[in-house]
C-alpha cells in the first residue's frame, strides 16, 4: 500500500517510527516532513498529506502532531478526507469498519510507539465493512463538502 505521511516536530521520533515500521512491512511511504526538530506549523506538512490521499496519489494517510488534534483539523479540511484521530485500538477498527477512514491522526504526547504502532496495524489491516447503512452516512457527511 502506498501510504502518506507527515509531522511537525513534536511528532517527529513517533512518524520515524511509524514510518520505518511501514516500510518493514512492505509499504510504500511517501514523507512529507518535516524532518527536524525546528518549530514549524503542522499544517505545511499534513495538508499537502491529505491532499495527497484526495488525489488518489496515496491509498491512506498517517498524520502526527503533539495531541493528534491540530493534524486530525487540518487534513479534515481537505476535501474527500476522513480523518480519524485515533488512541485506541477499538477505535482504530470501528473508524475503517463504519467510516472508511482514509487518513489516521495520532498524538506523540498522547499514546507510546507500542500503542501506536498497534494502532497502525489495525487500522490499515481492517476492510470497511461496505454496508448500506455506513456508505449512507459516508456519502451524507461527504455532500457536505460540497
Amino acid at each position: 500500500m502506498k501510504i502518506s505521511i507527515a509531522c511537525d516536530h513534536g511528532a517527529l521520533d513517533l512518524k520515524n517510527d511509524v514510518k520505518s515500521h511501514l516500510q518493514q512491512l512492505g509499504h510504500e511511504v511517501i514523507d512529507f516532513g518535516t524532518n527536524s526538530y525546528d518549530s514549524c506549523d503542522y499544517p505545511d506538512m499534513i495538508a499537502p498529506a491529505a491532499q495527497a490521499v484526495a488525489k488518489g496519489e496515496c491509498e491512506r494517510g498517517i498524520v502526527l502532531c503533539t495531541t493528534g488534534i491540530g493534524a486530525s483539523i487540518v487534513a479534515n479540511k481537505v476535501d474527500g478526507i476522513r480523518c480519524a484521530l485515533l488512541s485506541d485500538v477499538l477505535s482504530a477498527r470501528m473508524t475503517r469498519l463504519h467510516n472508511d477512514s482514509n487518513v489516521m491522526a495520532l498524538g506523540a504526547g498522547i499514546i507510546g510507539k507500542n500503542l501506536a504502532l498497534e494502532i497502525v496495524d489495525v487500522w490499515l489491516s481492517t476492510e470497511f465493512s461496505g454496508e448500506a447503512r455506513h456508505q449512507r452516512r459516508i456519502d451524507k457527511v461527504s455532500a457536505l463538502e460540497k
